[in-house]
């Protein structure tokens, strides 16, 4: 290894954890993050959290370290599927949707949906604005996703 491939690498981890400190404590804390995590999923959470601020997020799940204790998360009023992504539903209102699930009087699991941000309708929206919408929830499930990966980990690390 030469010189210069060991300057690089030091770099890298400076501005990991550089970029390590930009997320809050309390969410590093929860999601188990440290300098061994991806690059990508540190990017990632950086570029979520300031949309976090900028969609005001905040006023309906004020404590970001519990961002990822829902299930799942999805938009209403805008498409994410492969065959309408980004499209506006006419006369639909646009809401972050994050979805729990907790059990009734029965004990059954039952879905509950919080609206985490409401927008108004959508043909109203810039498209740029809509865009951020789209672009928290897809960062959100991308980190979820992470989340997942690491469980499997384990799971698997356990069988050794």
């Amino acid at each position: 290894m030469d010189i210069s491939s060991i300057a690089g690498s030091d770099i890298a981890v400076d501005k990991k954890s550089e970029n390590l400190a930009k997320i809050p404590t309390a969410l590093v804390d929860a999601i188990e993050l440290d300098h061994n995590s991806d690059t990508v999923r540190i990017d990632n959470l950086i570029q979520l959290l300031a949309l976090y601020d900028k969609l005001e997020i905040a006023k309906k799940a004020p404590d970001i370290e519990n961002l990822f204790m829902y299930k799942a998360m999805n938009i209403s009023g805008v498409g994410l599927k492969e065959e309408d992504f980004g499209e506006i539903r006419e006369g639909k209102y646009v809401q972050i949707i994050a979805i729990t699930y907790e059990p009734d009087k029965n004990g059954k699991k039952k879905a509950k949906n919080i609206s985490l941000g409401y927008f108004g309708k959508a043909e109203t929206l810039e498209l740029s604005f809509k865009n951020e919408i789209i672009e928290f929830v897809l960062r959100w499930r991308y980190e979820k996703a992470f989340q997942n990966l690491k469980h499997y980990r384990v799971l698997l690390a356990r069988l050794k």
